[in-house]
Parts: structure tokens; C-alpha cells; sequence
């Protein structure tokens, strides 16, 4: 499971994932469990779980770090590197085009009922890769009532990183006065984060526009929409965007694939042009490779010590409970009328019958669906 691959491979799976990668990080995560444990082996089911948890503990774009730690574990620096670049790189130069039409013409193209059947496509692969990640993270009773009590209090909106640390120090202390009195708190290893004081805003250059990026990038937990209110305070609030430009930057982020933050690529174009695209993006993106770099040697000495191990086993039930719960939310917003729950259940019959299908068939096949259902 350790050997490396060619690096061609790994730039060849990930153009691949960014180009079709629809539906957010948990489906980004999703199609990667797919194309790495079950059609190419390169991880083990435990591996990758443990890579979703550490993931989870850190700022920045899940699935896109989630790339950056695969590429890192099978092509070593330049893995890590080309992993990245790949998985963003399609997203980037789609929603720049997008960024390009909407400057000259001040509108986007109507893509809604492509989108319309992509949605439930994209909730049966999430749910199709999230029954053997459960199956492997439910270890124990106590990890089980931990996984629900976290999905509870995630369908009532509680803070994710408040569940994720929650989890994991619960496990921690059970662990620990349970039976390890030779093992030392000093086995735990400690995340330290980076944190960077509020940008100072002189003028609308490319270098503040980095800075404005880089900050939001090294300090975001959460969701993209957790990402576009930071954007209305950085920007909106202070008069750089109108709040017109930043619902169409979040549309953009929805019927792109990749990550949402590429969506940042169309804000930037929006304020200064190309340039602000390319000092937007790479100051969203850069903290990612840095804390993917410094984390990722941590994750297998994690595995290696009782205390760390039990808190990760944790956090990594904790972050299907929270995948779980995404889809339930994306389920009550997508599944409106028989159309929709029609491409669903179409949908789990061949994700679950013939797993062997890939998700981007499923993908494009709910999406042209999707089309036809609606001149009905």
C-alpha cells in the first residue's frame, strides 16, 4: 500500500477529479475514496480515514488538502505538489472563464437544469463512499454513541470544529484513565494553527488582495459558505465588492466542479482583473500545501500512539457523522419533487448495484437527466 506511483498518475487522477468533481467537498472526498482505496488501492480504508480526520483538524479546503495528503503519501514533495495543482487547477481556469464572460457581459449563463440533476447524483456517490468508511471507523460502543451524538448535535447546527475537537478529547480522556497509566500525555501530539492578525486594507493591489486570501485561507474551518461570510466582511463591507458580485461568485462556486474556493479566482478577476485572479487564488490555496506539509508526517506517529490514536479514531467518526449530516441537509434542499427524488434513487441503484460504474458517470448521467426531466 506504500509503494509510490508514477507521477503522471497521480497528475492524470486528479485533473480527472477537478474536472468532474461536482457537489462539494464531502462528494470531492467521496470519488477520491473510490479512485484510491477501491479502484487503485493505493491506500488502505484506515489510511484514508485517518488522512479525513487529520484533514479535518486543520483550516482550509477539505477535499483539497484530502488531494494534497494523497499526492504527499504516493509521490512524495512533487506528489504533494502536483496533487494540489491538479485537483485546482480545472476549477481555477473554468471559473476564470466564467470571471472573463461576467466582466464583459455583467451576467452568468443559465446552467440550472444541468445543476438541477447533478444535485441527487452527487448525494448517492457521498452516501455510496460513506457506508464502508462508517463500517471501519465504528470500532467500539463508545465510538458509536460518540458518532451520534455528534450527528445530533451537527443536524442542530453546532459548530463543526467544536464537534471535531469535542470528539476527539472525549475519546482522549476515556482512554486515558481507562487503562494507560505508563502512557504520558507527551504521546499526544498537538496541532498548532496559524493564525494571522487582520489585514490593514491601503488600497485595492494585488499584493493586499493576497493578503486579504492568504489570511482567510489560513484561518477558515468550515464550509464554503462559511467562506463567503468572511468574503462580505473582508470585501463587501468594505466597499471592494458589491454583494451582487458575491451571490455570483457563490453560484459560480456551486456549478463549477473542484473546490468552491475557486471561487475566489472570479472575485479576484472581478476587483483587478487577471492578476487579482492569480494573487487571489494562490493566497486561498498557498496555506493548504503548508499545513498539509507540516501535518501530514504527524498522521502515521498519530496511529502509532495509543492516546493520539484513540483521539483520531474519534475525530475520524466524528467527520462521517458530519459527512452524514451535509447529506442529510443537501437531501431536504435537493429532493423538492418526484424529478429529483427519481434521479436520487436511479442514482443509489447504480452506485450501490454496480460499483464498479465510475462516479463520473453518475455525474453526468444525472445531470443530462436532470435536463430532460425538466422539459417534461
Amino acid at each position: 500500500m506504500n509503494n509510490k506511483v508514477s507521477l503522471k498518475d497521480i497528475a492524470a487522477l486528479f485533473l480527472k477529479l477537478g474536472t468532474i468533481g461536482f457537489g462539494g467537498p464531502a462528494a470531492h472526498i467521496a470519488m477520491m475514496q473510490e479512485e484510491v482505496v477501491t479502484k487503485r488501492k493505493w491506500l488502505t480504508e484506515q489510511h484514508f480515514l485517518d488522512l479525513i480526520g487529520a484533514t479535518n483538524l486543520i483550516p482550509g479546503p477539505n477535499s483539497t488538502e484530502m488531494a494534497i495528503h494523497i499526492g504527499h503519501e504516493k509521490g512524495g514533495w512533487k506528489g504533494l505538489i502536483i496533487a494540489g495543482l491538479c485537483f485546482i487547477l480545472p476549477a481555477v481556469c473554468i471559473t476564470g472563464v466564467f470571471a472573463w464572460l461576467y466582466k464583459l457581459y455583467g451576467q452568468l449563463p443559465e446552467v440550472q437544469p444541468f445543476i438541477y440533476g447533478i444535485k441527487p447524483a452527487i448525494i448517492a456517490i457521498i452516501l455510496t463512499a460513506i457506508v464502508p468508511l462508517a463500517k471501519k471507523a465504528l470500532k467500539s460502543f463508545e465510538l458509536v454513541l460518540i458518532g451520534f451524538l455528534v450527528l445530533i448535535c451537527s443536524l442542530l447546527n453546532f459548530n463543526e470544529i467544536y464537534l471535531l475537537f469535542g470528539a476527539g478529547f472525549i475519546s482522549l480522556f476515556i482512554q486515558y484513565f481507562r487503562n494507560e497509566k505508563s502512557t504520558s500525555l507527551k504521546s499526544f501530539f498537538p496541532f498548532v494553527f496559524l493564525n494571522l492578525s487582520n489585514t490593514f486594507l491601503l488600497s485595492v493591489s494585488n499584493f493586499n488582495l493576497f493578503l486579504i486570501f492568504l489570511k482567510i485561507g489560513a484561518i477558515l474551518y468550515g464550509s464554503g459558505y462559511v467562506l463567503f461570510a468572511f468574503l462580505d466582511t473582508e470585501l463587501v463591507s468594505t466597499g471592494l465588492l458589491s454583494r451582487q458580485q458575491l451571490i455570483d461568485a457563490i453560484a459560480v462556486g456551486q456549478f463549477t466542479p473542484g473546490p468552491v474556493f475557486s471561487s475566489v479566482t472570479f472575485i479576484g478577476y472581478q476587483i483587478n482583473g487577471f492578476y487579482g485572479a492569480v494573487v487571489s487564488t494562490i493566497g486561498i490555496f498557498l496555506p493548504s500545501f503548508v499545513f498539509v506539509a507540516l501535518l501530514n508526517p504527524l498522521v502515521k506517529k498519530m496511529r502509532n500512539s495509543k492516546l493520539a490514536a484513540a483521539f483520531l479514531d474519534a475525530v475520524n467518526v466524528a467527520s462521517v457523522a458530519i459527512i452524514i449530516s451535509v447529506c442529510f441537509s443537501m437531501g431536504q434542499d435537493t429532493l423538492t419533487d418526484w424529478r429529483t427524488i427519481f434521479i436520487a434513487i436511479i442514482s443509489l441503484i447504480l452506485a450501490f448495484g454496480y460499483k464498479k460504474i465510475n462516479s463520473a458517470f453518475i455525474v453526468i448521467g444525472g445531470s443530462l437527466l436532470g435536463y430532460l426531466l425538466t422539459l417534461l
